[in-house]
């Protein structure tokens, strides 16, 4: 009779993002050297296993049962370490793309860059068979040598993520997912939503020339009333922080009203 499959590992269910994993990965990676061992591993282990919504093994395995299962399928060369390439294994298919993905991707002015090539009508969109020549300058930017097989791969990949109605464009605000965390300039600016209204009326106020654009000094002057909108303390150390992140979006210092309706906007109209 033929041996019965294993069942899947518990973590095999979780239903984490890469940016979860990531925030626990690093949490644990203190020297950064891309693998983490002994305790730490067990540390780790039981962290994602809290951060899955339904923490609780079905088949009641002890953590040291599950552990050693653990080590038998990633532990590949039985050093004792576990790589993050490797124990990316455990993501959803999607997430663990987008966490590999980051590792090839540069900062988010060189993302823009890449992206202002494809939309130039500054839409907040580029064609879906424009993608494999945005992902190649993307990654030309980023300085990272790649092939035209794995270049295919990336593109097929991304295309089936982000192109869900098939209508053939793929949106700023989704393909931001590609950034790493620290460099997604849309994560930053979760409390400062705003309707289009809301929108329209202080991008008008600062844009008094009506030429569609602001600068880095008008935003500092936009970013301070939000702050205070929002009844957050104006520390100039964020302050910085989010211009900077905004400001990677701008060309040649112009911040052009599509491209902060993108990241301000609860609803962009793009």
């Amino acid at each position: 009779m033929a041996n019965k499959a294993p069942e899947p590992l518990p973590l095999h269910m979780a239903e984490l993002t890469a940016t979860q994993f990531l925030d626990i990965w690093n949490k644990f990676d203190a020297d950064g050297n891309g693998c983490i061992e002994g305790k730490e591993l067990e540390h780790f282990i039981r962290e994602l296993e809290l951060a899955r919504k339904s923490a609780s093994d079905p088949s009641n395995a002890s953590f040291k049962d599950r552990m050693k299962e653990f080590m038998q399928k990633f532990d590949e060369n039985g050093d004792g370490k576990i790589e993050m390439s490797e124990l990316a294994q455990i993501l959803p298919t999607e997430e663990n793309f987008l966490l590999c993905f980051r590792q090839f991707v540069g900062s988010s002015a060189e993302f823009m860059a890449a992206w202002r090539k494809y939309d130039t009508d500054r839409s907040g969109y580029i064609e879906a068979n424009e993608l494999k020549g945005f992902l190649s300058d993307l990654l030309k930017k980023a300085n990272r040598h790649y092939d035209d097989k794995k270049l295919n791969e990336y593109t097929q990949t991304i295309l089936k993520m982000f192109d869900l109605n098939g209508d053939g464009k793929l949106g700023l605000s989704e393909m931001a997912r590609l950034l790493p965390v620290q460099e997604n300039f849309l994560l930053k600016f979760q409390n400062f939503k705003l309707s289009a209204e809301e929108f329209e009326a202080i991008f008008n106020y600062y844009d008094k020339d009506g030429n569609g654009y602001i600068d880095e000094h008008e935003l500092d002057a936009l970013l301070r009333d939000l702050y205070q909108k929002h009844k957050m303390a104006v520390v100039p150390q964020n302050l910085a922080s989010s211009k900077k992140s905004i400001m990677a979006l701008s060309d040649g210092g112009k911040l052009f009203r599509t491209e902060l309706e993108i990241v301000l906007c609860k609803d962009p109209s793009v």
